[in-house]
């Protein structure tokens, strides 16, 4: 199943530092799935993406976007562009098809003007409500859609419901409140969920959950759910890492640095990038994290799939079958996030290098 991740920064980092150069970097996490604890399908080869933000003024607002339908890790293109390329924000994503052909137009992250998008996991019965979900947005967005994915129509929908909230999805100017993106982002897993559980008496429908780890940004800030629909299962897997810097220190090796409690480097992704144990923090099931001013913001979910109590556990077979479970290396810590909505910034653990 697809993987992806997401850097934020004070400063911009070169792309192949990311993408090409870490042992277990996105890149390598298409073939080398030594994390995964699913091994039927070890392979992510059915294309990849990049989506990075220019800093300064002169190129615009608008991120740039390279995809293509090869391996990535085949992609002499990709690791020339990695190795010359700087940005503070990145969006990556590696493809295991489970819906759509293979094509470019099928390769995630989407992008609408200054908006980029991209999602891991599947909505269930998704041929189902597709008709629903084409006829309830406007025609800009219906005409939007290139590809066959259930991905880029749950971007068209988003980029409906924020318009339909009142902002604008093609401005270029300015940029989205946190709130509102999390908003529009909650709106649009509510749809989805209550579509697909209308279509779930039909005899023909599957009883699997729908896995709806959505990643979007507008440049400025980044809002990622990860949530399911079971209030049983385990969601696709989702970490998050925070430091001063993201430091090489052996080839191949790499680290989040701690020199201070400043947070000036946030990375969230499907699997770890880093085999440190104290690198990485599993995000909640059902919840959603928002990355503001380099801060860390988590919020349940709640719905009726929301469990309150932090200690429940949930069963990680669904997700595992699939491939959408990565492990966190040696030890990790759970985030507890409390049952009433609050905004907190998250302080970074030490990893084995600080202790």
């Amino acid at each position: 199943m697809c993987r992806f991740l997401i850097y934020k920064g004070k400063e911009p980092i070169r792309l192949s530092h990311l993408l090409t150069r870490p042992e277990h970097s996105i890149i390598n996490q298409s073939f080398d799935s030594r994390l995964r604890l699913d091994r039927r399908r070890p392979i992510n080869g059915d294309g990849f993406g990049v989506a990075y933000y220019s800093d300064g003024e002169e190129l615009g607002k608008e991120p740039c976007l390279f995809k293509a339908i090869t391996p990535a890790w085949n992609n002499q293109n990709l690791e020339s562009l990695a190795e010359k390329t700087k940005s503070s924000l990145v969006f990556a994503h590696v493809r295991a098809s489970t819906c759509g052909v293979l094509s470019a137009t099928n390769c995630h992250p989407f992008t609408y003007h200054k908006l980029t998008f991209m999602h891991n996991g599947g909505v269930a019965n998704f041929s189902k409500i597709k008709r629903r979900l084409l006829a309830h947005i406007d025609d800009v967005y219906f005409n939007y859609i290139q590809g066959s994915t259930d991905s880029e129509c749950s971007f068209a929908l988003f980029l409906d419901t924020l318009d339909k909230m009142g902002h604008d999805p093609s401005q270029i100017h300015g940029h989205f409140d946190h709130q509102v993106l999390r908003q529009a982002l909650q709106k649009t897993i509510e749809y989805l969920r209550d579509w697909t559980k209308d279509v779930s008496a039909d005899p023909a429908s599957t009883r699997e959950p729908s896995l709806l780890n959505f990643a979007v940004t507008d440049g400025v800030c980044v809002v990622i759910s990860r949530y399911i629909t079971s209030s049983t299962d385990e969601a696709a897997s989702l970490h998050f890492s925070c430091g001063s810097n993201f430091v090489e220190y052996s080839p191949g090796e790499y680290r989040m640095e701690r020199l201070d409690r400043n947070q000036d480097v946030v990375m969230v992704a499907s699997e770890p990038l880093t085999f440190e144990r104290g690198d990485w923090t599993t995000v909640p099931t059902n919840s959603i994290l928002t990355i503001k001013n380099q801060s860390v913001l988590l919020h349940p979910f709640i719905d009726e799939y929301y469990q309150e109590d932090p200690t429940y556990s949930r069963s990680a077979t669904l997700a595992e079958s699939k491939g959408l479970i990565g492990a966190v290396p040696v030890a990790h810590s759970v985030a507890k996030v409390p049952p009433l909505e609050r905004e907190g910034r998250t302080r970074p653990s030490r990893s084995l290098h600080d202790a």
